[in-house]
């Protein structure tokens, strides 16, 4: 069997002006494999364009449940997920490691149509709602593709289906994702897990 992994090798990234682990001075690539590591269990494993595990996501329960946790290599949870239960249309909460007590670090709305430019869901980070902090997840060209955009309309993140160097597809569960430098890498991939639980697909 092949190797999944990004097969270009990302220079050493230099020092971040930021002191998170997930924040780079440099563009990372990941690959995400819509497969859980739990045996019998369902999510996602996503490695650094070394090729090295750098976020797991699993649920331990069934497909499409209502409670995610985003975890690092190690399996310690950086963000726990869930969907919040409303009449009309779908919100997901995203709390800072494990558990969901106090207020949400981010919150995803999904739109009911894609009116507006292919929007997907509207997002809000941290405790005050102001536009500084809102960004966009919009709909590409194929199914499992999108990006995310901040609130100048700029381009942090971009998720589409993962192609060999010879340009041949890998699959619909094998994934390339790219995040922009200074951007969260956690909090993309929390973002994503969102939208695999939009789709069904997680």
């Amino acid at each position: 069997m092949g190797k999944i992994h990004p097969e270009n090798i990302s220079p050493p990234s230099s020092p971040s002006f930021c002191s998170s682990p997930y924040v780079t001075s440099i563009r990372e690539t990941f690959t995400i494999w819509m497969k859980s590591l739990v045996f019998h269990g369902n999510g996602c494993t996503v490695f650094n364009s070394k090729g090295e595990l750098a976020f797991r996501v699993d649920n331990y329960q069934e497909k499409c449940s209502n409670e995610v946790f985003l975890m690092d290599l190690n399996g310690q949870v950086l963000f726990s997920i869930k969907k919040e239960k409303l009449r009309v249309f779908g919100r997901w909460s995203g709390y800072l490691c494990g558990g969901f007590k106090g207020k949400p670090w981010f919150q995803v709305r999904k739109n009911c149509t894609f009116s507006r430019g292919n929007v997907i869901c509207n997002v809000n980070l941290g405790y005050e709602k102001s536009i500084e902090n809102c960004y966009k997840i919009q709909k590409l060209d194929r199914k499992s593709s999108f990006k995310v955009t901040n609130n100048t309309g700029e381009i942090v993140a971009e998720l589409k289906q993962k192609q060999s160097s010879r340009g041949f597809a890998y699959g619909d569960d094998v994934l390339t994702l790219e995040v922009e430098p200074q951007v969260d890498q956690s909090l993309i991939m929390a973002l994503v897990t969102v939208c695999g639980l939009i789709s069904r697909k997680l």
